[in-house]
């Protein structure tokens, strides 16, 4: 069981601060909501009528309660009201870090209400700056907050990435600034609702389509109470960001008015399982996607990624339809390498259309579109090394775009570039090359395939029969093989074909019975075994 306590105050309608806390903690499998009451608010639908502080002796003694026997898996902090609240807060942060390096903390600063109300002067802001930023491990204001804290009047959109980096140079580790809330939309954001993401691991938009309820009471509660219940999981900031990003929308599509004013968000369980939930990410700072499309040519099935045009002749006289061309660059590589380059992409390009079968391209795109290769498969870190420019102009190039991911971050930034296919691994341990990942098994291919809106191909440790079997069994439209090829794949590439044919792919889970993604990268604060951080 997973333990998330919040830090906050109460809310007399039931709207926002702890209620809203619990509603979406506990749409979290295995997660407990602990609850420390910061203060108590008097507040309907329209208006905050007093605010009244807990003292801190009160505070520290809730807290140590809970460290007696309910020890925090990850904190977050909504409404604290004054310098020696955050002041304790800090201290027991730090405390508590002492038997677990690295436990996350969640700070949404809420500074005022929606309804209008502010929560928080100057001092108070101040003392956010100086107590909570520093210990951050995700903070999540919204525009107006995060103008606040820098000290300026208001923030447009397009001054939100320089925004994040000025407030990550205060301390937190990642920044996720939202925009859902239609009162810092501007004019050109009413089709979208976009969270700016500044992390070590991730930036860009998070992208959705705005949803035109009037009832959002509590968004911001809901995506920091979410965040903090994804961290406390196991997952490193940028994923914790896509999972509060489709819990909060979610609650939006399911919240109600109950008073005369504007009504709340209701946190509920589900949204893991929604693939309309799964936002898009930018790869720049502008928000910029590619419209959905069908992927062409039908399922790649087995697909074969050699190093050579000469190993492409080769799988292709045993039957594979689907091949990737990978030459790595070495370094230092001189202008002999690049025509041997060409001439085998021009070789392989040409084999494989006389074969009617698809040639994917590692990397090198601009050749692959100028020797008629069907397409090209890029890493996310190829693609973020590509300008603005050089995105757009390969997404109108006519290449059929390949796209690996191993988080969900990745994945999300996958889905924004609309590809042929989406790699999702390594599926199993893998020694082809040197990677971060966890092995995203089985239950995480087949989340892959019902969330990522394209195809999905299994790579990574796939080095027998059974493999392939499972693989597509799993639901997987494609199963990469290399190093099971072998010297001749004549004689290995009739096994793998039996395997694939051999598969009887499972029916799609539906809503409710679709397991949850489990965390890719190791994280200093996972200290449970994965099985159970993952439920």
């Amino acid at each position: 069981m997973n333990v998330v306590w919040s830090i906050a105050g109460t809310d007399s309608s039931g709207g926002a601060g702890l209620a809203a806390d619990q509603r979406a903690i506990d749409a979290f499998p295995d997660t407990h909501f602990c609850g420390v009451v910061a203060a108590v608010t008097a507040q309907n639908s329209r208006a905050v009528t007093q605010v009244a502080p807990m003292p801190v002796a009160l505070i520290d003694t809730q807290l140590q309660a809970l460290a007696d026997d309910m020890p925090a898996d990850a904190l977050k902090t909504g409404l604290l009201c004054d310098a020696g609240q955050m002041r304790s807060v800090a201290a027991w942060t730090r405390r508590l870090r002492e038997r677990r390096p690295g436990l996350p903390l969640v700070v949404d600063p809420v500074l005022g209400a929606s309804s209008g109300a502010t929560f928080a002067d100057d001092a108070a802001v101040q003392a956010y700056r100086t107590h909570l930023l520093p210990l951050a491990t995700l903070i999540t204001p919204n525009r107006r907050e995060a103008a606040r804290l820098l000290g300026r009047p208001a923030l447009r959109r397009e001054e939100l990435p320089e925004a994040a980096e000025a407030l990550r140079a205060l301390g937190p580790e990642a920044v996720c600034i939202t925009g859902g809330d239609p009162a810092d939309a501007g004019a050109d954001e009413q089709s979208l609702a976009l969270d700016w993401l500044d992390s070590p691991h991730a930036r860009g938009w998070l992208a959705l389509p705005r949803l035109g309820s009037g009832n959002t009471h509590a968004t911001g509660c809901t995506f920091a109470s979410s965040a903090a219940a994804a961290l406390a999981r196991g997952f490193v900031a940028a994923d914790a960001a896509v999972l509060a990003k489709m819990a909060a929308t979610h609650a939006l599509r399911h919240g109600h008015a109950a008073g005369r004013g504007p009504g709340q968000v209701l946190a509920r369980p589900g949204f893991h399982a929604d693939p309309a939930l799964l936002p898009c990410l930018s790869f720049g700072d502008q928000p910029v996607f590619a419209p959905e499309r069908a992927a062409p040519g039908g399922a790649p099935g087995l697909y074969a990624i050699v190093d050579s045009a000469a190993r492409v002749q080769a799988v292709l006289a045993a039957g594979v339809r689907t091949v990737q061309l990978r030459i790595k660059q070495p370094a230092g590589a001189d202008a002999g390498w690049y025509r041997q380059l060409e001439e085998a992409v021009r070789a392989a390009s040409a084999a494989c259309r006389t074969a009617g079968a698809r040639l994917f391209v590692n990397d090198h795109w601009q050749l692959a579109m100028a020797c008629g290769a069907h397409g090209v498969h890029l890493g996310q870190s190829d693609l973020q090394a590509l300008a603005e420019d050089e995105r757009a102009a390969l997404a109108t190039s006519g290449l059929a775009l390949g796209v690996s991911s191993h988080s969900l971050w990745e994945l999300a930034r996958a889905r924004g570039l609309a590809p042929a296919y989406i790699a999702c691994g390594p599926v199993w341990p893998t020694l082809t090359k040197a990677m971060p990942w966890r092995p995203q098994g089985l239950d995480n291919l087949r989340w892959w395939v019902a969330m990522a809106g394209a195809p999905v191909v299994a790579i990574g440790g796939i080095l027998e029969p059974r493999q392939i079997t499972q693989a597509a069994e799993a639901g997987a439209d494609g199963v990469c093989v290399v190093r099971m090829l072998g010297a001749q794949p004549g004689e290995t590439v009739p096994a793998m074909q039996e395997a694939l044919a051999r598969a009887v792919p499972r029916p799609q889970p539906d809503r409710a019975s679709l397991g949850w993604p489990r965390p890719s990268l190791p994280v200093p604060w996972s200290a449970r075994p994965l099985e159970a951080a993952a439920g």
